[in-house]
């Protein structure tokens, strides 16, 4: 009988060594993963069983994405990160990184141009429109490495070839749930990478628990998911919903109008709205969610149009939905917007004819546009593979750096046995994506992010008004989140923490 064929009980307990318990001393940038594959799990992590031998036989990865359905604008790309993500580990390739390390930091004056570059919404070669002015200003940097992506002293992951193993969850939750226990119990895989909407992965979470599945989520998402099996590589609420929100007070004004998905995704981020917005002098003069079925907006646009808002927030998020753009620009409806998926997911400033998304505003992670030589590079070898692809998105990318933290974390335990390869994780984990430096913390499995406030004109070309070199997912911290000494299998919604109780 295999080891998956019976279902097992959530652990009750967890411990992970510290970096200094484990005798690890690694230097600010002296650590590249590759070299770490000849480590054993038992010296640089004592008191893990013994890491079985390898046989040789490919390291499966288990991956569920919508590449068929209403969600498959988003699941086609996170398909193809994988794919080239997988091909690279094969080949050798790494991107910068490991276990407790540095990741940037500030560096001497330089010289800058007064506003940030466009960049053309033609195409992906990332040509500049506007470079923002003379380098006239002054000041110290945030600085990292240009060059991120490099040789690993690996062929796949501890000399064993990747394979991707690969379904289409077709936009439809219960199919997931049947590809899930799939991949488990039949395939056995070795870790599972999966999940666009929030409504897929806690359909799945419940099996991914019972079986005790490493497990990556690589979506930005609403927050809140505390699990020993799973770790959330996308930005969370405080992130993005903070920065945008704040921003958008400050620029246009108080009263903001509110529509989002009817699910839990789009519930959630609309309590982050509504919750932070006073603590900044705004205010949220209306709200509604939409189901997934909609695609037909006039009566949503009239009810925009009747409140007058400043600004307004969109979290829509599938193609019916992204219907609202071309349909609110036709009405006239011209107020600035904001959103933590529109743009930077589905691409919808390339999708559709200017001016439907003029004056959209996102804190995104990462979005093609962002005009730095590591994403250049990484998009050039993305083109490369699928010169057909209209776009790299925000889950995208994190789909990309996910799977190769995932081999830099086996090779580092030495084994891709499950819960050593947690434990590798649960010892604070750094990677130089294609975004900037990403840290994955221990206690709460979330990651911190380079943030960036993105802005689409009237001509669809995008440009970056503030930038975050680091913020964490520090909401599950002030909760009292840690999963290396307290293992949980749960959400937090807003409503458990005092803090929005006070608004309601």
């Amino acid at each position: 009988m295999s080891k998956r064929d019976s279902q097992t009980d959530v652990p009750q307990d967890a411990t992970t060594p510290t970096t200094e318990d484990a005798g690890l001393s690694i230097g600010r940038r002296g650590f590249l993963a590759g070299s770490a594959a000849a480590v054993s799990a038992a010296t640089v992590l004592p008191n893990l069983k013994t890491a079985k031998a390898q046989d040789g036989s490919p390291v499966k990865i288990g991956f569920i994405e919508d590449e068929s359905g209403n969600l498959s604008v988003y699941g086609i790309q996170k398909l193809h990160a994988a794919q080239l993500a997988v091909k690279e580990i094969n080949e050798g390739k790494t991107l910068k990184g490991g276990a407790n390390i540095g990741t940037g930091g500030y560096g001497p004056l330089a010289s800058y141009a007064a506003n940030a570059p466009t960049i053309s919404k033609e195409g992906v070669a990332l040509d500049i429109v506007n470079a923002g002015g003379d380098m006239s200003g002054d000041a110290t940097v945030f600085v990292e490495d240009d060059d991120v992506f490099v040789d690993s002293g690996d062929q796949g992951i501890l000399g064993r070839e990747v394979d991707l193993v690969s379904v289409d969850g077709q936009s439809n939750n219960a199919l997931w749930q049947q590809l899930t226990r799939r991949l488990i119990q039949e395939d056995e895989v070795d870790v599972l990478v999966a999940g666009f909407a929030s409504a897929e992965r806690e359909a799945i979470r419940p099996i991914v628990d019972q079986f005790n599945q490493l497990y990556f989520y690589t979506n930005q998402y609403e927050g809140g998911v505390a699990d020993a099996n799973t770790f959330c590589t996308g930005p969370v609420c405080e992130q993005q919903v903070i920065p945008v929100v704040q921003y958008m007070v400050e620029k246009f004004g108080p009263r903001c109008y509110t529509i989002a998905a009817d699910y839990n995704f789009g519930q959630l981020t609309a309590a982050w709205t509504k919750a932070f917005a006073p603590l900044v002098g705004g205010e949220i003069i209306g709200e509604e969610f939409v189901p997934l079925s909609v695609s037909e907006f006039s009566q949503v646009i009239a009810r925009i149009q009747q409140a007058k808002p400043d600004w307004v927030m969109t979290l829509l998020v599938c193609q019916n939905h992204h219907n609202y753009y071309p349909q609110a620009a036709a009405a006239g409806l011209s107020y600035p917007m904001a959103s933590t998926v529109n743009m930077a997911q589905g691409y919808e400033h390339k999708r559709f004819p200017p001016p439907s998304l003029n004056q959209m505003h996102n804190a995104i992670q990462y979005q093609l546009e962002v005009p730095t030589a590591r994403n250049r590079a990484f998009v050039k070898r993305w083109m490369d593979m699928f010169p057909e692809d209209e776009y790299i998105g925000e889950m995208a990318q994190n789909t990309y750096f996910t799977v190769h933290m995932y081999a830099q974390a086996a090779r580092l335990a030495g084994t891709t046995d499950q819960e050593t390869v947690k434990r590798a994780l649960e010892l604070g984990w750094a990677i130089e994506a294609p975004e900037g430096a990403v840290f994955l913390e221990p206690g709460t499995h979330h990651c911190a992010h380079y943030i960036r406030l993105a802005v689409c004109d009237e001509n669809h070309d995008v440009y970056f008004v503030r930038e975050w070199p680091m913020i964490q997912a520090w909401w599950l911290q002030r909760l009292g989140v840690n999963l290396v000494r307290n293992p949980e299998y749960k959400q937090y919604v807003p409503d458990e923490d005092p803090f929005f109780s006070m608004f309601g």
